[in-house]
């Protein structure tokens, strides 16, 4: 199967996970407007990439789809809840996501906040259920990885750093060492979790881990890069969203330029691919998920 074709089928499976789990808390008495706001922020678009590492890192170990589903539902509810926070007025202030209106144009922005607020809870009920896993273990162990890579040290704490250089003023912080350490926590974490929670799941050894995880922290820094460009160069309509608005943010291509960004994305492709020699052929679908990362075009 081509890897697109993966993606798809990933997105897919998913998407219906998703819808589902939106379902049953609408039927446990969630507010119809709250329930409405999550199912606008999370269905309906979005590649689904980092739910996709989950799944394609848990196969490394055999665990099945239907098994990871769970895991990789609970990470894209974190994703999708800082989408739908970014995109509020005091923040990014974007009309625009996946070609739709964002959640607080869509509803409003108290609504937004709470949609966001109620899929971040809605992603650690999911990962601490007895469905995710037999083991209360590993869904401890989940739990903890995903706060982690959400919380003040990861995603929350590298918007922060972010938003400083628009909101502070800040850009003599855009060093390249800066900015490295914000996007290895503002997008990094959460897709290094990504795949070491497939890892967690299987069961894997601590070598086998050391390897996802690295080669999660590489595919972490090129998205983010990746990202910047093509806020730089990219185009509205393909990317579905407004571009042009990270000049004011510390971006790699403000701290160097845009020749050396697309250098270090080349770079850390080879880093990833060589972080998964030991997997032989069965990590080839995730070996192509990171020329993905590097030559995305939206």
């Amino acid at each position: 199967m081509a890897f697109s074709q993966r993606l798809d089928q990933s997105a897919a499976l998913v998407e219906v996970h998703l819808a589902a789990l939106l379902d049953n808390l609408a039927d446990g008495g969630a507010p119809e407007r709250l329930i409405d706001a999550m199912r606008h922020g999370t269905l309906g678009g979005g590649k689904r990439f980092r739910p996709f590492l989950v799944l394609e890192s848990a196969a490394l170990f055999d665990v099945t789809g239907k098994i990871a589903v769970q895991t990789a539902a609970a990470v894209e509810c974190v994703h999708c809840y800082s989408l739908i926070h970014d995109d509020l007025p005091a923040m990014d202030n974007d009309d625009v996501r996946r070609g739709r209106p964002t959640v607080h144009k869509a509803f409003d922005e108290w609504t937004a906040i709470l949609a966001g607020d109620a899929l971040l809870t809605l992603a650690f009920e999911v990962l601490s259920g007895p469905a995710t896993h037999a083991d209360p273990a590993i869904r401890a162990e989940l739990v903890a990885g995903l706060a982690r890579a959400s919380g003040g040290a990861g995603m929350a704490g590298g918007q922060c750093l972010d938003l400083e250089a628009e909101k502070l003023g800040r850009p003599a912080q855009s060093s390249a060492s800066h900015v490295q350490r914000l996007q290895a926590m503002k997008t990094g974490a959460l897709l290094q979790f990504s795949c070491e929670a497939g890892a967690i799941l299987g069961r894997a050894g601590a070598e086998q881990r050391r390897a996802l995880a690295s080669y999660g922290a590489c595919i972490g820094l090129a998205f983010q890069i990746a990202d910047d460009l093509l806020d730089l160069e990219g185009d509205a309509d393909a990317l579905g969203k407004a571009v042009g608005k990270d000049a004011a943010k510390a971006t790699l291509h403000a701290a160097s330029d845009a020749e050396n960004a697309k250098a270090r994305l080349a770079a850390l492709e080879a880093e990833a691919v060589a972080a998964l020699s030991s997997f032989g052929p069965e990590a080839d679908t995730l070996r192509e998920a990171a020329s993905f990362v590097v030559r995305r075009e939206r």
